[in-house]
């Protein structure tokens, strides 16, 4: 089992669903990664708070044994997103976003950080994780998240960044902003032909595609009754896929992709189940491997 680093926010989110809303709730794509992948190893997290960052929030991090090092703290407001889903909680609409402390994030990694093995550059300015991927020596799986803010914006640099990294992940909107292509079954493979080794597309309730090594692999998500925040759970998706493959310590393939995509479905439903990562706090590995066991039974030809 190596350490995984993730690099991206750490946030407050305002939320409102069709279920409720809640205010000040801990959110930004670190929160999710590393609560989600500390169940399978050890995380190490780069990111930056502000002096409202609440001790007991850190603790939460804390009490799951992730590595908070290159936890930057500096004077001013924590980044603050506000959003809200209608019927189709597929999609966020973005009512606030204020940057604050994250908007000059500057993202320099402890030097005992250097030798992570697994990356997970999340949602940030492709020139930061350009100049996280310079600080890491030889790791063994690097994946990355993007925007449509940083598509539009800097699609030279994130071009650059895909030749240097093995993994993809996200959503369909992005696939298809990226390829300029609406059917993305074409997409996908179009961008492996960009850098990485696989492309995987998250789909929210309809699962994922995955594309890798000439071949699709496309699964349904396990099957939620009840959605009460859909936020974070490309995160935390992508922190089952990391925490999986990290397990192994090995030299990956697509059917180890195969199951970490698995693995990112499981930890999304949990996500989903309420609001902000209250759904993530009291998973341990029994209910992740049950739950897999019931995913099994969904996905099977035969009963």
């Amino acid at each position: 089992m190596s350490e995984i680093l993730v690099v991206g926010s750490v946030a407050y989110d305002t939320i409102t669903t069709p279920t409720g809303k809640v205010d000040h709730a801990l959110g930004g794509s670190a929160n999710y990664f590393s609560l989600s992948a500390s169940l399978y190893s050890r995380v190490r997290i780069v990111g930056v708070i502000g002096d409202d960052y609440d001790s007991t929030d850190i603790k939460i991090l804390q009490d799951r044994n992730i590595d908070l090092k290159g936890l930057q703290k500096v004077p001013g407001s924590t980044f603050h997103w506000e959003g809200k889903y209608e019927k189709d909680m597929n999609e966020a609409i973005t009512i606030d976003t204020q940057l604050n402390v994250f908007e000059n994030f500057n993202p320099e990694l402890p030097k005992e950080y250097r030798d992570s093995k697994y990356v997970f550059l999340a949602n940030i300015d492709p020139e930061l994780q350009h100049r996280v991927l310079d600080q890491v020596d030889n790791p063994t799986l690097v994946g990355v998240d993007t925007m449509n803010f940083w598509i539009k914006s800097k699609l030279d640099s994130l071009k650059k960044l895909l030749k240097r990294v093995d993994v993809l992940l996200v959503n369909e909107g992005e696939v298809r902003a990226l390829s300029n292509t609406w059917n993305t079954v074409s997409a996908i493979k179009e961008l492996t032909e960009w850098g990485p080794r696989a492309v995987v597309m998250k789909r929210g309730e309809y699962g994922f595609m995955m594309y890798s090594e000439g071949k699709y692999f496309i699964l349904p998500a396990f099957p939620v009754e009840k959605v009460i925040d859909p936020t974070g759970a490309g995160d935390t998706f992508a922190g089952g896929f990391f925490g999986y493959l990290s397990k192994l310590n090995s030299d990956w393939n697509r059917e180890d992709i195969k199951q970490a995509c698995i693995h990112g479905c499981l930890m999304a439903s949990f996500t989903v189940q309420d609001f902000s990562i209250k759904g993530l706090l009291n998973v341990d590995w029994p209910q992740v491997e049950a739950r897999q066991n019931e995913y099994y039974k969904v996905i099977a030809l035969r009963d």
